[in-house]
């Protein structure tokens, strides 16, 4: 059964670029992508992983709001077993806050489609 990935853009983050092209190498690499598109609230984010059943949520932040966006991510998530990743221009020091709030990993700049790919794949069978 393909793994079923939300890619979202939160907030008014308009650069959507980068997460077309992750959503691409998902697909490509034989994922169920399902794009929310941009301005999408935490709230909106959370339910559409809910009724589509992903296994994961892949959101894409560029507007500096990643640590309130992520934490509210996980905190309507609560307990439930969907794995969250993202990507952005954050430092490492924010890195490590995201990771403690359970996010499971974040790529930054130069991380290649197929090393996304790859890890949401290891990651969700080691879940």
């Amino acid at each position: 059964m393909a793994i079923r990935v939300v890619v979202a853009k939160a907030g008014l983050d308009g650069h959507d670029r980068g997460a077309k092209v992750v959503a691409r190498a998902l697909r490509d690499a034989g994922c169920e992508v399902i794009y929310t598109g941009l301005h999408q609230s935490p709230e909106e984010i959370v339910a559409t992983a809910r009724q589509e059943d992903a296994d994961a949520i892949g959101l894409s932040v560029l507007s500096g709001a990643h640590l309130t966006i992520f934490a509210r991510i996980m905190e309507l998530l609560e307990s439930q077993p969907i794995l969250v990743f993202g990507g952005g221009i954050i430092s490492d020091g924010d890195i490590a806050k995201l990771k403690e709030m359970g996010v499971a990993q974040i790529f930054t700049p130069g991380a290649s489609t197929t090393e996304i790919a790859e890890w949401l794949k290891s990651a969700l069978a080691n879940h």
